[in-house]
């Protein structure tokens, strides 16, 4: 069984309330509405993901909500776990971190250079993971350094924080410190041979729990699939140039990103989507695509499998 997500800021096509936040959150309630129990929202140059998630969490109770994924490197990590353990208070231990490190030639717009990017996450994740869980950060003295001095009132213990991981370093960086991965453009060989492997391997040795691994696509109820993976040939061409997501589509034989896309009538958009389910993923971050009718469809469809999907542990 797999648990099923859906991006917000893909495809809803909620009416413009000219306020993103209201737009936002009543594209969480069709979610919730939908049966779907899980909604990702990324984090572009614009708003601010965790904010925005924070407050839908007191308007869309019951929905976990997750980032997919935040960047890193501009924000210090003693920031980062105010906003998380803030989001977290509000959604009552609903919300999910996902944290990403981006691509070089997109985080120079933050002013710095892309350079070293495990490095820099493992040391980000050396003075956030701490906090998030309440303990002490190694080496920290002062004004500041106690973990009363962080908490947030109302905050579950913990906040779950999943990496973008797709390449062999991140990937056992998210096994031995994270709670799991979120991927993009990566198909089923490179989920079933390379990510579930890598991650798998990593936890177990570093003594932690099964990983949660969710597999971001392109989702359509559609009977014209060509035309779909036509548009996300357009769309996805740019991130397809990306090292690492060029990297994952070659590994699936895929030369356009439109490839990638699960597209069809509902009972094959079911098929392949639980298929990742024997490959070892745990979710599916789906991202609505094609027309209004048919992404209102998919919604539908996606709704029916999130309710007779048992919901894992986490």
């Amino acid at each position: 069984m797999i648990r099923i997500g859906v991006n917000l800021a893909a495809g809803l096509g909620t009416p413009s309330f000219g306020n993103l936040l209201d737009d936002l959150a009543v594209a969480a309630g069709t979610v919730a509405a939908a049966g779907v129990r899980t909604a990702w929202l990324p984090q572009g140059y614009g708003y601010d993901a965790i904010g925005v998630l924070t407050a839908i969490a007191r308007e869309v109770p019951g929905l976990e909500l997750g980032t997919s994924v935040v960047i890193v490197q501009p924000r210090h990590p003693r920031v980062l776990a105010a906003q998380a353990l803030t989001a977290q208070a509000a959604a009552h231990g609903r919300f999910t971190l996902g944290l990403g490190v981006s691509h070089a030639g997109l985080l120079e717009v933050y002013g710095q250079p892309f350079h070293r990017p495990v490095a820099a996450l493992r040391t980000h994740l050396d003075t956030l993971l701490p906090i998030l869980a309440g303990r002490p950060v190694p080496g920290a003295t002062g004004a500041g350094s106690q973990p009363a001095d962080s908490a947030v009132p109302g905050a579950p213990a913990g906040v779950p924080v999943l990496l973008g991981a797709l390449g062999p370093a991140m990937l056992r960086l998210a096994g031995e410190r994270a709670d799991g991965t979120i991927t993009f453009l990566a198909g089923p060989r490179t989920i079933g041979d390379h990510v579930v492997p890598l991650i798998g391997t990593a936890a177990q040795d570093a003594g932690r729990p099964a990983p949660r691994v969710v597999v971001g696509l392109p989702v359509a109820v559609t009977t014209e699939p060509d035309r779909i993976r036509t548009g996300l040939n357009v769309e996805y061409g740019g991130y397809a140039q990306l090292p690492s997501y060029r990297a994952a589509l070659d590994r699936d034989g895929f030369t356009e990103p439109g490839a990638i896309a699960v597209v069809g009538d509902e009972d094959a958009v079911l098929a392949q989507l639980t298929a990742y389910a024997a490959l070892g993923a745990t979710d599916i971050l789906a991202s609505l695509v094609g027309t209004a009718e048919e992404r209102d469809r998919t919604l539908r469809t996606l709704g029916s499998l999130a309710r007779d999907t048992v919901t894992p542990a986490r």
